[in-house]
């Protein structure tokens, strides 16, 4: 069983780090004027050229003030707009692919010239890094958990943005994904990916779990076995910065087995690296 464990999670770290590669090449071709649908668009086409051809959403890019969910109410505004970057401003790019029937959903900020502030924001990420695993580790109860990112979050002096997504989820499960020769999507996400969460939510539901991590009672129970995408999202007046990389959580009773980051590979984490290295 652990061979195949560890051949599982071998394909899920293999489509991050693509996902990743693919914000990374995305980021340094952004110039002022471009607009957030021809940057969607880049990730899109850089993927394809690599085998993707299904999705558990499409990519999303966010400029300026979109970065922290400004106004936004409806879902319909998570969506690629016209909004073009402008020098200084932040941004944030966000896919989720499926390949070869693994899946990953990862989000990168980054900022269109120097910004002590966004630096600090990245930065400021990294321990709530540090506090996800440390509680999932701890066995606590995912709603509990939420609530501690929440007063971090305010210590540090910053506003929660990931409480604007749907259901306010911080996390959400993400699995295998059946290989079809044609991949159907409904409103920018893939129906295979789809059905697979809704079979998750309906079995949860029957055991008294959620595969939706948020602030709400259904997530009132310690963490499920599988892989998490996890997104703590900062805000801070107009600026917005998260990172979205994939948590395996395990049911054995060593805490360094029982959950851990996927890969410690990733820019955030480099960059979190490269500072401590500095200071």
């Amino acid at each position: 069983m652990a061979g195949r464990f560890d051949e599982e999670l071998r394909g899920f770290r293999e489509v991050q780090r693509l996902a990743y590669a693919c914000t990374e090449a995305v980021a340094a071709q952004l110039r002022p004027g471009v607009t957030e649908r021809a940057a969607a668009r880049m990730q899109r086409e850089w993927l394809r050229e690599r085998g993707v051809q299904d999705w558990f959403h499409l990519p999303f890019a966010w400029f300026g003030d979109r970065t922290a969910f400004a106004g936004f109410r409806v879902p319909l505004q998570f969506f690629p707009t016209g909004r073009r970057l402008e020098p200084g401003m932040p941004f944030i790019l966000d896919l989720a692919p499926v390949h070869r029937g693994f899946t990953a959903d990862v989000g990168y900020a980054g900022c269109l010239g120097p910004s002590p502030l966004h630096e600090r924001m990245v930065a400021d990420l990294g321990a709530h890094r540090d506090l996800v695993l440390r509680e999932v580790r701890e066995r606590r109860p995912l709603r509990e958990i939420y609530e501690d990112v929440d007063r971090l979050m305010v210590r540090q002096g910053y506003a929660n943005r990931h409480r604007a997504y749907p259901f306010g989820v911080i996390a959400h499960k993400v699995g295998r994904v059946r290989e079809r020769p044609w991949a159907p999507r409904l409103f920018g996400f893939g129906v295979q990916s789809l059905k697979g969460l809704a079979a998750d939510a309906l079995h949860g539901h029957r055991e008294g779990w959620s595969p939706l991590w948020s602030p709400y009672r259904f997530s009132d129970h310690p963490p499920r076995p599988g892989l998490w995408a996890v997104e703590p999202h900062l805000g801070f007046r107009g600026t917005g910065v998260k990172f979205e990389e994939l948590l395996v959580v395990t049911d054995s009773r060593d805490p360094q087995e029982s959950a851990f980051w996927l890969d410690d590979d990733l820019p955030h984490v480099r960059r979190r690296q490269e500072e401590r290295a500095v200071a």
